[in-house]
């Protein structure tokens, strides 16, 4: 197993045996002293410490990689036992008697990786800590739960989710801009639904995080935005432009393109697959005359995508 002591977060709201997601965030805020351990079973036991200083034991099993989007069947889910093994076998101690088999974890690099096993079957199980909630267009955190770690478990084999992403120059190379691609074995990513402010209303929909480095809002990386991949081709596009805040934010000031050296896309994995990550330099003058190679590869990636047309 590798492991790493540092801040977490793990989302365990009850003592019961309770179906949930690796992608999205949990309850427990910035936990410490994490282990994970596998059993021959299909069975991972998670141990941390909460910030209150209680100590948690969680057992997670029952899914592992993911479906293809299906308006009809749902993705797949972990089953979560929060208790040690109560919720699951009416054992409380049953940790105890948990024999761990993790194996040294020779898979994939994956960003954000906290600790990782090799289980007796060959199928990997991983967790990832992420700062995913943090505000957008720069802002500095102003709430606490914005600068909250995220614990994300995955269990898979074979190929990891494919997070293609490219630059380019749109609204007739006044603004630089990023595009791509998301998709889980050929297949797109994508949900069949989301609520006004953008968020998925079933388990297949995905949200991507842009973040833009040594920009106009400052040095270092500061998030930008937070978008949906487009339903029936798992595409996204998005335009370093200037924006107005959203309701709510400390500032309703216009803030500025902030287009960066870099840009970075963070997004959650399919069904219970790994958080995955890509990054591109931004452009500079002397990218000005690449306009129609970008334009070519966006005509391939984006084919079918109207949303985005307009940033070609």
């Amino acid at each position: 197993m590798r492991l790493l002591l540092v801040l977490l977060v793990a989302l365990f709201s009850a003592v019961a045996v309770v179906p949930a997601t690796a992608s999205e965030p949990l309850q427990d805020a910035n936990v410490t002293l994490l282990s994970l351990k596998v059993n021959g079973k299909g069975e991972a036991l998670l141990t941390y410490r909460r910030a209150d200083g209680r100590l948690r034991r969680v057992l997670a099993w029952g899914a592992i990689n993911a479906r293809a989007p299906s308006a009809d069947v749902p993705q797949v889910r972990f089953r979560w036992d929060y208790a040690g093994g109560w919720g699951k076998y009416r054992n409380g101690k049953y940790w105890r008697s948990f024999t761990n088999r993790c194996r040294p974890y020779d898979g994939p690099p994956l960003p954000m990786l906290v600790a990782a096993c090799k289980a007796p079957d060959g199928t990997y199980w991983t967790v990832q800590a992420w700062q995913r909630r943090l505000p957008l267009l720069g802002f500095d955190p102003w709430l606490p739960h914005h600068t909250n770690w995220e614990f994300h478990v995955a269990h898979f084999s074979g190929e990891l989710p494919r997070l293609e992403l490219y630059p380019n120059w749109t609204y007739d190379g006044r603004w630089q801009g990023v595009f791509g691609r998301y998709s889980y074995l050929g297949q797109p990513v994508f949900g069949y639904g989301s609520t006004a402010k953008g968020v998925p209303k079933d388990r297949y929909g995905r949200n991507l995080y842009i973040d833009t480095l040594n920009s106009a809002y400052g040095a270092g990386w500061r998030r930008e935005s937070g978008i949906l991949t487009h339903r029936g081709t798992g595409t996204f596009c998005h335009s370093f432009v200037p924006q107005r805040p959203f309701a709510g934010y400390p500032s309703q000031q216009m803030r500025p393109a902030a287009a960066g050296e870099r840009h970075r896309v963070t997004v959650g994995g399919p069904g219970v697959t790994p958080v995955v990550q890509a990054e591109v330099a931004g452009l500079t003058e002397a990218d000005q005359g690449r306009d129609g190679e970008f334009n070519s590869v966006f005509d391939q990636v984006m084919a079918g995508d109207r949303i985005c047309a307009g940033e070609r």
